[in-house]
């Protein structure tokens, strides 16, 4: 669907619908429960070296409530940064309206770190590798061990989650959004498909 805005220029707006609802409040709050003893888990030996990355947006709120989950059951406080991907999508160029670009908060030394990055969705790989680049910015961690609220599958790139909260097969024509409470009000995860029109 076409609409011509008050400049004249033409937006497609695409009309969505909720097909199903994939997650709920306890849904999500039982699955970052694993994940973070999945993290705790593998790095047992090195939980002094574990740093989180929470990748803008939704990711930043997933990477906090697994830090705070962290600190209840290994009481010690893991230090949380963020990172704005924007500047190292490769379709920059390709944008016609100009990017939100919001501020990457790395306020640690990543050399030597296992980095934890975090987002809610996995889907092309694009966004992890845009991510990663980012990060080296910082300086060489130790490792870099990627947790995704949602794997829905159709990478692009050769990337791969190591701690995935729920694998979800979807079309490509469907749509997975992710809410939390911090920024949306509520908890939930839906899949919306889009309408003909």
């Amino acid at each position: 669907m076409c609409k011509l805005s008050a400049n004249n220029e033409v937006k497609v707006v695409m009309a969505l619908k909720v097909k199903a609802e994939i997650m709920n409040e306890v849904d999500i709050n039982r699955t970052i429960s694993r994940l973070t003893h999945e993290i705790l888990e593998r790095n047992s030996k090195d939980i002094d070296k574990i740093v989180l990355v929470g990748v803008r947006s939704r990711g930043v709120p997933l990477a906090y409530r697994i830090q705070k989950k962290i600190n209840e059951i290994e009481k010690i406080e893991i230090s949380v940064g963020t990172i704005d991907i924007t500047l190292y999508r490769d379709d920059i160029d390709n944008l016609t309206t100009h990017p939100d670009i919001h501020e990457t908060e790395i306020l640690f030394d990543v050399n030597n770190k296992k980095i934890i990055l975090i987002d809610d969705v996995l889907y092309t790989g694009r966004t992890v590798r845009c991510a990663i680049d980012g990060l080296i910015d910082f300086g060489r961690p130790k490792s870099v061990q990627l947790a995704v609220l949602i794997d829905r599958g159709h990478r692009e790139l050769p990337i791969r989650a190591d701690f995935i909260g729920k694998n979800l097969p979807t079309s490509q024509q469907e749509i997975v959004k992710v809410f939390f409470k911090e920024v949306d009000n509520i908890d939930q995860v839906l899949i919306y498909e889009r309408e003909d029109k």
